[in-house]
């Protein structure tokens, strides 16, 4: 494969970078261009967008479509849907498509179907189960990708989700997490669910045994059947699970990475929440836009294009980061929930034959859910000295009946994209009170405090409702988005080796905590190591 700064496509981008892209200014563009907002204007399942402003043109948009042709992008897409072992390092498919494709149109279909369907059986009587000793609160025990998904999910859809069942998340191996839930529980009516693929995780397992040591103390017995009945795992090591007490498993495959598992087993709790039905339609929301990734024109293909203006602005204009910012209280986590989609990733410095990348992959996401964000960070997107690229999430229609909320939501969220675009001269603010103001204040000086640069970039999406089948179809198109830029740069998003030294050396400072023995270490962790242990 020709690495991406080899091809034709790349060099006609440095040379239109060169030419127009670097100096493309949002605001003549739009008064040069009527159409613009038209032009930019994608529409894809459930989900609606607007590119426009964002520094492209549709020259820009025409070469970095060449530039995936070029780079064997639809080629390798083909190939993670037909089951190929794209995840070279590891000699596994990429197939987490396959666990939202309806019966009989994916790779392992029966399979996939018969664990679903056991699945869903077991949350609908979870759901089913009242009364005195009937489940009120489930706790989710897991980390990274089978904690961060069905959490974000979860509280997405809080309006849709069974009243009586309080879900909750524990994945920190810092004992606050799980003591600060546990607490408020009444073991008799707890199920606990442990997400571990190999049921060795250090945290998660970690949790399980201090929530069994829980349990056991608070009921007063030891008892196999009682304990298989308020315990429960997503995992492959039945084995395993069976010595820890679980008799209730279910299982998922090596073809479906942690940060990819939320259509799995793993979003147990998300159908505990939603029931059976409202899964199956978040399922078929992602179907819907892996069909418009696989079907859709080039340039007209919603997760391609982002993916594609992600290299635009991380390879031409050199922008480090992009923050995410969903209007919408529910998406909350959804910028925790893409740090490690994409970063995890694409946070990889060699290409797939191993060879060093002179070009820079994932830039560092971020971001809050608005308005809050507004006063914690946005100073720095439109003032700093740095240009941040930022996705704005909007829904039209709330869950809610407060009406002047939403519209002052909606108001807010379209107001921060615009100010981000037009900015505001020296001259404007020289022409404006400033109420706050020092008084003696020279009136140039602080005008240029009040000056904005204007000309930054933002995205913005917009849903019509946030449903189990748009907000599927939204991780979806992150997914596949990240797919791209990652086809793109010739790296594997789908391995992650970053996360293994700091496990393997753990796993041998863990015993120094009780010997205290300090040889052999660095100067630096030998001390932090007494000093914690003194």
């Amino acid at each position: 494969m020709t690495r991406c700064d080899h091809t034709t496509a790349w060099v006609a981008l440095q040379g239109h970078f060169q030419a127009h892209g670097r100096d493309l200014d949002l605001r003549e563009a739009f008064a040069r261009d009527a159409g613009r907002c038209a032009a930019f204007a994608f529409d894809a399942p459930e989900v609606y967008a607007d590119l426009s402003k964002n520094l492209i043109d549709i020259a820009t948009l025409r070469l970095l479509v060449e530039l995936a042709q070029d780079c064997g992008v639809p080629a390798r897409r083909d190939a993670m849907f037909a089951g190929q072992a794209i995840n070279t390092t590891e000699g596994r498919a990429v197939l987490h498509t396959a666990l939202r494709a309806p019966p009989g149109a994916g790779p392992h279909s029966a399979e996939v179907h018969q664990v679903l369907n056991a699945m869903l059986a077991f949350a609908e009587q979870v759901r089913a189960d009242s009364g005195v000793s009937g489940f009120t609160d489930i706790v989710h025990i897991g980390i990274g990708g089978s904690d961060l998904g069905p959490q974000m999910v979860t509280g997405a859809l809080d309006s849709v989700a069974h009243p009586a069942k309080r879900l909750h998340f524990v994945s920190n191996v810092d004992a606050h997490d799980i003591t600060r839930v546990l607490r408020r529980l009444d073991a008799r009516r707890t199920l606990f669910i442990v997400a571990s693929k190999t049921f060795t995780t250090q945290e998660t397992m970690t949790n399980a045994a201090l929530a069994r040591a829980w349990f056991v103390a608070q009921t007063g017995r030891d008892d196999a059947a009682l304990v298989a009945r308020h315990f429960a795992a997503t995992t492959t090591n039945v084995a395993a699970a069976a010595q820890f007490g679980i008799t209730t498993t279910f299982g998922f495959w090596d073809w479906v990475g942690g940060r990819y598992s939320l259509w799995s087993a793993i979003g147990l709790p998300v159908a505990i929440a939603i029931g059976a039905a409202g899964f199956r339609d978040f399922l078929a929301g992602a179907h819907a836009m892996d069909r418009h990734f696989a079907e859709a024109p080039p340039a007209r293909n919603l997760p391609l294009v982002l993916g594609l203006l992600d290299v635009w602005y991380r390879n031409f204009h050199g922008f480090a980061s992009r923050s995410v910012a969903p209007y919408h209280q529910g998406l909350a986590r959804l910028p925790a929930y893409l740090q490690q989609l994409e970063m995890e990733s694409n946070g990889k410095r060699v290409d797939q034959a191993g060879d060093t990348l002179p070009y820079a992959t994932s830039p560092v996401v971020w971001g809050e859910a608005g308005t809050n964000g507004q006063h914690a960070y946005y100073q720095m997107l439109h003032q700093g000295s740095d240009v941040i690229p930022v996705e704005f999430i909007a829904v039209k229609t709330p869950a809610h009946a407060h009406a002047d909320s939403h519209h002052k939501l909606l108001a807010n969220c379209l107001a921060q994209s615009q100010a981000l675009m037009l900015g505001k001269t020296t001259a404007e603010a020289l022409g404006e009170a400033a109420p706050t103001a020092a008084a003696g204040l020279d009136p140039a000086v602080l005008a240029r405090h009040r000056t904005f640069p204007g000309n930054r970039p933002s995205t913005t999406l917009v849903l019509d409702t946030l449903s189990p089948r748009s907000l599927g179809a939204l991780v979806a198109l992150y997914e596949h988005r990240v797919f791209t830029s990652g086809a793109v740069w010739g790296i594997n998003s789908f391995d992650q080796w970053g996360v293994e030294l700091g496990k393997a050396l753990c796993g041998q400072l863990l015993p120094r905590f009780a010997s205290r023995d300090t040889s052999g270490l660095d100067a630096s962790t030998a001390g932090l190591l007494a000093r914690l242990t003194a």
